[in-house]
């Protein structure tokens, strides 16, 4: 059997005018340091630095684009080895997950997943057989084999990887200490990111018990309004003190509607009085309440600099039942139509235009791109266009919105690939693309005389490594 490689011209254009020139494009920037400022990977992997358990855990438990299009096609969340340990049916046996991961490998054709699981597999573990029924426990015990190997510890495949920063994603009531333990260790390459989200719904039934969560970790009572914005800021400046260089907002909008401050206490105390079960405000009340709050946020990023990182337009555990069985981020979060012109008015209006601020809009609405956010990040100095995301981080799709963003944003009002994964041994693979994808816009530049190639290879760093960097840059 002929041993599976991957083509070296994968993602690149087809034709033969552009692909010499994408080619080179890429081959000046494939091995830039990568720069990963947001994403999902546990703080912890880093930290403890200890073997990763089994290839069914690193590659297929935890990530729910893959297992997401097994369950499309029958397979259940419990066999894939998700869910709590007292859930039914659930699989503890690593290598029958695995096998149940190479069985639908065909159900992967034309995904970025596809694309990405190959990069894992050739370039990162050297797996010579493409995953199937049959070669399952022969791509798994290749896979074994390399995890027993210290070389591919985490904190060594940051080395491998060539990561240069990386940066988690923390509930604001995060001790932090996991991130204090690699400042020594690891000075400025994993970075905290402050996620309030939880504490900014006040309909989620988690909510109060999340307040107390904040009060215990800023030492700040939080049953007043009051003192609930003090406990915010104490912690922003917690993360800020950690290294942090950003915020992660996921609202289900993008409205940053202020309200005045007597109309947000009322709300904040008939939350607060309404108890734990969700009910004291409405749907519409939780919305406005919410909305403030990002316009809060986005006050104290003025204030402190974190830039702020706004991720709307998902519609979270779509099924209830698998929410309440499994927990989030199971792969059933969908997404809707954004709205952003109104949405980021009031925040744009006082913030745009201060040099203390920076905000990076991302969508999963292709529609908003060339119509709102391109002409949005066009003109405001604070707001940078975030790379396409989750259902977007596609071969075509990131084409798309090179060609839908770019004559009117530019590239310069950007913010270069963000990952947003925890799929951590995915990283590399998903700026490989990116990458391909991007020399193959900038070789049609040229190609039609739009660009120089001296320019296009500048263009192309700037993309993969220069403008996260100016994107997160503490302000």
């Amino acid at each position: 059997m002929t041993p599976w490689t991957l083509h070296p011209d994968r993602a690149l254009p087809a034709d033969p005018v552009t692909r010499p020139i994408a080619r080179e494009i890429y081959q000046a920037v494939r091995d830039l340091p990568i720069v990963s400022m947001h994403g999902h990977v546990d703080v912890a992997a880093f930290a403890d630095d200890e073997p990763f358990p089994d290839p069914a855990q690193l590659l297929v438990v935890p990530d729910h684009y893959l297992t997401r299009m097994l369950v499309s096609q029958g397979a259940k969340l419990p066999e894939l080895g998700v869910g709590p340990a007292d859930t039914p049916g659930l699989e503890s046996d690593p290598r029958e997950i695995f096998r149940r991961f190479c069985g639908g490998w065909k159900h992967f054709r034309g995904t970025p997943t596809r694309y990405w699981l190959e990069h894992e597999l050739v370039e990162i573990f050297g797996v010579t057989v493409r995953p199937s029924a049959e070669t399952a426990d022969q791509v798994y015990d290749q896979i074994a084999e390399c995890l027993a190997d210290p070389s591919f510890r985490p904190r060594a495949l940051l080395d491998r990887f060539g990561i240069e920063t990386i940066g988690t994603t923390d509930p604001a009531w995060s001790t932090l200490e996991d991130h204090a333990r690699l400042a020594v260790d690891l000075p400025g390459r994993v970075l905290p990111t402050f996620r309030p989200d939880p504490l900014l719904h006040p309909a989620r039934r988690t909510w109060q018990g999340d307040l107390e969560r904040l009060a215990a970790a800023s030492g700040i009572a939080t049953d007043t309004y009051t003192g609930y914005l003090a406990a915010l800021r104490e912690r922003r400046a917690a993360f800020v003190a950690a290294g942090g260089l950003a915020t992660d907002h996921g609202h289900l909008s993008a409205d940053t509607t202020p309200l005045p401050d007597d109309a947000a206490r009322n709300l904040f105390e008939k939350a607060l009085k309404g108890g734990t079960d969700g009910s004291g405000i409405s749907t519409a009340e939780e919305a406005a309440f919410s909305a403030h709050m990002l316009f809060q946020m986005a006050a104290m990023s003025a204030e402190d600099g974190l830039v702020m990182q706004l991720h709307p337009g998902v519609l979270r555990d779509h099924d209830p039942a698998v929410a309440a069985t499994f927990g989030p981020d199971k792969g059933y979060d969908i997404p809707v139509v954004t709205e952003f012109a109104h949405g980021l008015r009031p925040v744009l209006e006082a913030f745009g235009s201060s040099e203390s601020f920076r905000m990076i809009a991302f969508t999963v609405d292709e529609d908003v791109y060339s119509r709102e956010l391109a002409p949005l990040a066009g003109v405001y100095p604070a707001l940078r266009l975030g790379a396409p995301w989750w259902f977007l981080d596609a071969p075509d799709a990131m084409r798309r919105f090179r060609e839908a963003a770019t004559e009117t944003a530019g590239f310069s009002n950007m913010s270069g690939f963000v990952d947003d994964t925890r799929a951590f041994c995915s990283i590399p693979a998903r700026h490989d693309l990116a990458r391909r994808v991007d020399a193959g816009y900038l070789a049609r530049l040229v190609a039609e005389h739009r660009l120089e190639l001296d320019e296009a290879l500048d263009t192309a760093a700037d993309l993969a490594y220069h403008l996260p960097k100016l994107a997160y840059a503490a302000r």
